[in-house]
């Protein structure tokens, strides 16, 4: 297995294998949270083809196992507040050294654990080989059931020996339902 990094993901180079490992990943999580977790098709191909965003591709034997997104161009990633990282972070964010993880996905076969360590570790190293930081989200079930604000920690914590990690931030979806509603 390798990671390439690319600028866009064409019909050339994995676009439709991209898009098929992208949707078996997320489409189950669509039913288990409330917010949509599969952008659509049209969304997709315009991240595919942002230049903004750096795309690391997971191949083994020329097969796509394994696609991720990463930025440090933060206004390029659609429903995050780049101000929050600029307040939080003045130095960092103008230094573009904030990078930001859109999603990973990975095959449902046998090679998965292998595909997501090298993702991670290669979007890793793009931020610590300058001094940077990563924000990342994950739905609350994501977090239940596969525990993954702890495995992205361990994860990192074998790479770097040293890392914080801190909940940035935390959205909750309420529902307010009255007796004869019900």
């Amino acid at each position: 297995m390798h990671i390439e990094v690319v600028d866009q993901v064409t019909e050339e180079n994995h676009l439709d294998e991209a898009w098929q490992l992208y949707d078996e990943a997320f489409r189950e999580l669509n039913s288990l949270t409330v917010q949509r977790h599969l952008m659509y098709d049209t969304e997709f191909k315009e991240v595919m083809s942002d230049q903004r965003v750096q795309k690391y591709l997971c191949l083994d034997d020329g097969s796509l196992r394994g696609l991720s997104t990463y930025t440090n161009n933060l206004i390029a990633v659609p429903l995050i507040s780049p101000e929050y990282f600029q307040r939080r972070w003045p130095d960092l964010y103008v230094q573009k050294k904030i990078w930001y993880c859109g999603f990973v996905a990975v095959r449902p076969d046998g090679q998965h654990h292998h595909a997501f360590a090298a993702l991670v570790e290669a979007m890793y190293r793009e931020a610590a080989d300058r001094n940077g930081i990563i924000g990342l989200d994950f739905c609350q079930y994501n977090d239940d059931t596969r525990n993954m604000s702890r495995v992205i920690r361990r994860m990192l914590q074998r790479l770097s020996g040293n890392v914080h990690a801190e909940r940035m931030d935390q959205q909750s979806y309420w529902l307010y339902q009255f007796p004869s509603a019900a």
